[in-house]
């Protein structure tokens, strides 16, 4: 069983910054892709970041430029840096990883852009 724990959520003001942390634990030999997604007030939930074990990266065209995703694989855990912040990226961030091609889900970080 695979376990995501969320962390580094919070309140900051429009141009701030944030670093969002997902550690995995649990019975995990490789993680096929880990990335992070949101889902604001009224709106689907979409993808913000993903990458794979071979590093392709995906971004939504609304945070590309501001946002990068990193990991640290001896650890299990994998990051959102956020630069940059807009009101409009207040959304509860969940991250996510496919563990032997079954996906698994944190259970979301709120993240609030306010001035």
């Amino acid at each position: 069983q695979v376990q995501l724990v969320e962390s580094g959520g919070g309140l900051v003001q429009p141009g701030g910054s944030l670093r969002l942390s997902c550690a995995a634990s649990g019975s995990i030999f490789s993680i096929n892709a880990r990335g992070w997604y949101r889902q604001a007030p009224g709106k689907q939930r979409e993808l913000v970041a993903r990458v794979t074990s071979g590093n392709s990266a995906k971004f939504a065209d609304s945070v590309k430029g501001r946002f990068t995703i990193s990991r640290d694989n001896a650890k299990k855990t994998w990051y959102l840096q956020m630069n940059s912040l807009k009101p409009e990226d207040t959304a509860v961030y969940y991250c996510y990883a496919e563990v032997a091609y079954v996906g698994y889900w944190g259970q979301g970080t709120q993240v609030t852009v306010s001035s």
